[in-house]
């Protein structure tokens, strides 16, 4: 099966803000919320788009070099295992190699202070919706394709597969930071095996330990599976991070200063050892 890269990007690029467009609109509709203070909010984590494009589309690049590379000289663990040339075997197994990738990506941010300082800025965000999936800082943007190019070096993922799997997670995590709630039966259904946006509202939850939990990207299974699944009523949520202070956080030069400004130590935790705050404990007895 081939694949054209530049096709693809396009196609991608096209379904994504198609996607965003349809639920931005359907926020206000369903949510009834309010169009001036919804488009101002918008409009703050648009801004992360251009910065966002100037670092990934050059990487982009890197990450389809490795894929050629990889498949030119048998790199990687799909290019290792005995699991035949079925297209739809070597799919699912490079889609679940590369969800797992996504997961390991995904707790490093959490617990390493230095990338958490990036990281922080998405969750920073205190109104959750789906203009939120493109809220990422720069630094981040760098960290996380660069992160891509040596997950398809260890996992020897074609780019067919890498570009299905892209538009996949494209429309995951736009429904993931949607404020639109699926209706609670199918939620509970689809939780045994997804990340849904009631378990990752969860995760942006603005204290400990709700915020260290519900890491995977499309598949909640890393989460069951590692002890770092949790579930909240979404009434007792609150977006944010209890650790910034709202007022750094209201422009865009400020969401870009953020990781680089001096912290007194209770802003440096990342919740790897001990919990910010008490309360949260008492949601969970």
């Amino acid at each position: 099966m081939t694949a054209k890269p530049d096709h693809s990007t396009t196609l991608q690029l096209f379904f994504f803000a198609t996607t965003i467009i349809v639920l931005w609109n359907s926020e206000i509709l369903f949510r009834k919320e309010s169009i001036k203070t919804k488009w101002c909010h918008t409009v703050l984590n648009l801004h992360f788009l251009a910065t966002a494009t100037l670092i990934q589309l050059p990487l982009t690049l890197a990450v389809i070099k490795v894929t050629e590379l990889t498949a030119e000289h048998g790199w990687g663990l799909l290019n290792k295992i005995p699991i035949g040339d079925s297209f739809l075997i070597r799919f699912v197994a490079g889609f679940i190699l590369m969800d797992f990738f996504e997961y390991v990506y995904h707790l490093t941010m959490h617990k390493t202070a230095f990338l958490w300082n990036f990281h922080l800025i998405h969750h920073s965000d205190t109104e959750l919706d789906v203009s939120t999936t493109v809220r990422e800082h720069p630094g981040e943007t760098f960290v996380r394709v660069s992160f891509m190019v040596l997950t398809v070096y260890l996992s020897g993922v074609p780019i067919a597969i890498l570009l299905i799997r892209q538009f996949i997670q494209s429309f995951s995590n736009l429904m993931a930071h949607t404020s639109i709630s699926y209706p609670p039966k199918l939620e509970r259904i689809l939780r045994w095996i997804f990340i849904t946006p009631g378990l990752h509202k969860v995760h942006h939850h603005d204290t400990l330990p709700y915020t260290d939990s519900n890491y995977g990207d499309i598949l909640c299974i890393w989460d069951r599976l590692f002890g770092t699944y949790m579930e909240l009523e979404e009434s007792k949520i609150n977006f944010g991070v209890d650790t910034a202070p709202s007022s750094e956080m209201k422009t865009f030069s400020k969401l870009l200063s953020y990781p680089f400004l001096k912290k007194d130590k209770e802003q440096q935790t990342t919740g790897i050892d001990e919990p910010l705050t008490q309360k949260v404990y008492a949601d969970i007895r």
